[in-house]
């Protein structure tokens, strides 16, 4: 798909062309799902489905927010991203409170498309990392500054390039390649920690 074309069609979609937001939902809908399923070892695929509804429901409302600096879907991820990170702390708090959650989800229909998770079957990755140690990454990543987990997440979760992420974050390639270094080595010294099991404060990045 060229940018030209998805220019073409966001603004159909900012023009309430509701044949336009169907055809953008089935363009982006099931990758949006896989991304989400990768931040989110513990996710279900409920949890998923809501989660990708909440940022739907965000591309709608703020869709006049994005001008095509990046590439959309780059723009989506960055949303689901945010969502997925959002969504954990609720679970976090209603197991802390004792509280259940309620499910704030869009009415399906035989329209509503269908989240399609990663395959099960294993690749090179499954190799060299188990679910268990998913499970640690993870933590290691929420030990992680915002600026440091979310490039970290773009370029590893969300597969972007550098030139994406340059335009995504608004830096210079160089300043990129920098962030990110340092970022994968402070990820490597909590993930040490995580790893043997040693207790790990949170401490904001400066990168």
């Amino acid at each position: 798909m060229s940018r030209d074309s998805e220019a073409e069609l966001l603004s159909h979609c900012r023009q309430g062309d509701s044949r336009a937001w169907d055809e953008l939902f089935n363009r982006h809908y099931a990758a949006a799902g896989r991304f989400i399923f990768q931040l989110g070892h513990d996710f279900t695929q409920e949890d998923v489905e809501e989660i990708c509804q909440e940022v739907f429901l965000s591309v709608i409302k703020n869709l006049d927010s994005f001008h095509g600096n990046s590439q959309f879907q780059t723009w989506l991820f960055r949303i689901a991203a945010n969502k997925a990170r959002d969504y954990r702390q609720r679970l976090h708090a209603a197991k802390r409170g004792g509280q259940i959650t309620v499910p704030l989800q869009l009415e399906k229909s035989e329209d509503t498309p269908i989240v399609d998770p990663p395959s099960p079957v294993p690749g090179p990755d499954d190799t060299i990392m188990s679910v268990e140690r998913m499970a640690l990454v993870q933590q290691a990543l929420e030990c992680l500054g915002e600026p440091c987990r979310e490039i970290i997440e773009l370029r590893y979760f969300a597969d972007l390039s550098y030139e994406e992420l340059s335009k995504t974050l608004d830096l210079n390639p160089k300043t990129v390649s920098s962030r990110l270094s340092k970022c994968l080595d402070r990820l490597e010294e909590i993930a040490r920690k995580v790893f043997s099991g040693e207790k790990f404060t949170a401490t904001p990045s400066n990168h």
